[in-house]
């Protein structure tokens, strides 16, 4: 019988020790399948390899090291049955806490507490060796798990099966794909009968239809009561999956909830660059479930400050100042003109974090002319973070023949779009140029310019929900209907 039940336990002061009990035995204090308690992890980083060398052997124990802390006093338990998300930037200790939950890593400091078998999904190569085979990697694997030789190959067939390899599966596995090797580690993973699944973005190179295989796993598994952990940069398979979701920053727990509060939050880190203060927060959540008197008046306050952006002119570029500016952006054009600022309204919001599904979006745009242009031309364009364009417009698309420009003056242009897309992350680009017969000439394009974010509200397949409407018309039954004959 393989092991059922782990503690792992770090003093704060003197040495770790770590001790193992089976499951029901004198060692278990918790029912929760994952509790950690005061949980840390320092590393030591050192500036060269002599560094290291000096410090093992200094006479008198100087550092020569400075400590990096990628988490740092973790509370967290975790109920039986939840599916818990892990979102925070690259370097926010998303990868070293799952990694202690699975008992990979030791922490520094504090206690961890796992109940029940844990099937670890970790990054490419984490658990599989280069030289063995597929097939020995997951008889290997099973043996780990506490499996015998018979029950892993009463297995091995689902696995190939979920797995979807063909023959790769007697190759060796440094032959294979990041794709094959994802699809070979998750079928063993979830076939091996886990209490705790922990996936730690490996699924992300996966393709579509092996992801979505995936979820209906998670779901069955869902159903099941089983527990699952997963770390992502894709917020909105944490709104459709999780119960629950943790943000991390710095290697500390920022916010910690419902995953719409959870996705918010980091929303609002990622695009604006700064956290939101509790105030800020308390005064969002205010407007969220604020009366209609008091809707009222912040839609006057932000009439305000649209009618502000529509009288000033300047000279400094305002865009970077915006929330949903994109940084990566990168621009096209002889100079001629020049892209200010931006606006975004939704729902009497200014550039809000994040836009619902299906809601009309007015996207500002302020541009100064330095020469006169007699056929002056706005554009706009939507596309994904691929680089997929979504949709795009202008006004010689929409036959809005507009009067010239004259050197010196401002102009601000409004599209209005229904964003009916998917839930996720598009950019946008924004643009002026000269309409010429022949070819137009680009003046200032700004190419994914804004960051936006679609929230999920309802399902629907593909790209872009076309409001579909369906109704039965009619039922006919042999009683109800006249059959017509010929002759």
């Amino acid at each position: 019988m393989g092991l059922q039940y782990f503690i792992f336990r770090f003093r704060r002061v003197g040495l770790s020790q770590i001790e193992m009990g089976i499951r029901g035995g004198a060692l278990m204090t918790t029912c929760l399948p994952i509790s950690l308690r005061g949980v840390s992890k320092m590393y030591r980083l050192y500036a060269s390899l002599q560094d290291r060398v000096r410090e093992v052997f200094h006479p008198f124990q100087k550092k020569y090291h400075r400590e990096f802390w990628a988490l740092r006093d973790i509370d967290l338990e975790i109920e039986q049955g939840t599916t818990v998300g892990v979102v925070g930037r690259n370097g926010s200790g998303k990868s070293t806490l799952l990694q202690i939950m699975a008992g990979v890593l030791k922490p520094t400091a504090g206690e961890v507490f796992v109940e029940g078998r844990v099937s670890p999904l970790l990054e490419l190569g984490a658990g599989f060796d280069p030289e063995f085979t597929g097939r020995e990697n997951v008889m290997f694997s099973g043996s780990l798990m506490g499996f015998d030789e018979k029950q892993m190959s009463e297995r091995l067939h689902d696995i190939e099966a979920f797995a979807d390899i063909g023959q790769f599966i007697d190759q060796p596995v440094k032959v294979y794909s990041s794709g094959m090797f994802a699809r070979l580690a998750f079928a063993t993973a979830v076939h091996v009968d886990p209490d705790i699944l922990i996936i730690d973005e490996v699924l992300a190179v996966g393709d579509a239809r092996f992801q979505h295989k995936c979820f209906l796993k998670f779901r069955e598994f869902q159903q099941a009561g089983k527990t699952i952990l997963f770390v992502t940069h894709d917020v909105n398979k944490v709104l459709q999956h999780c119960d629950r979701a943790v943000f991390l920053e710095g290697g500390r727990i920022l916010e910690d909830g419902k995953p719409k509060n959870v996705v918010d939050a980091y929303l609002d880190l990622v695009l604006t660059g700064t956290l939101a203060t509790d105030e800020h927060r308390g005064r969002m959540a205010e407007v969220s479930n604020a009366s209609e008197e008091e809707a009222s008046t912040e839609a006057q306050a932000t009439v305000q400050d649209l009618d502000q952006f529509l009288r000033h002119t300047y000279e400094n570029d305002q865009c970077p100042q915006r929330p949903n500016y994109n940084q990566e952006e990168y621009r096209l054009g002889d100079s001629r003109a020049t892209i200010l600022d931006y606006r975004l309204v939704v729902d009497n919001r200014i550039d809000p974090p994040s836009i619902p599904w299906g809601t009309n979006t007015d996207i500002y745009m302020k541009a100064t002319f330095h020469e006169t242009v007699e056929t002056p031309m706005f554009g706009i364009s939507l596309k994904t973070v691929d680089g997929v364009m979504v949709t795009g417009t202008n006004t010689r698309f929409t036959k809005l023949d507009l009067r010239p420009v004259h050197a010196g003056e401002t102009v601000v242009f409004k599209f209005t779009l229904q964003l009916n897309l998917q839930p996720g992350d598009y950019f946008v680009d924004l643009g002026v140029a000269e309409k010429l017969p022949d070819q137009d000439r680009l003046l200032d394009v700004r190419n994914s310019l804004i960051h936006l974010h679609i929230e999920y509200i309802k399902t629907f397949t593909g790209f872009s929900d076309l409001s579909q409407f369906a109704e039965e018309i009619v039922r006919l039954t042999p009683a109800s209907h006249t059959v017509e004959k010929n002759g």
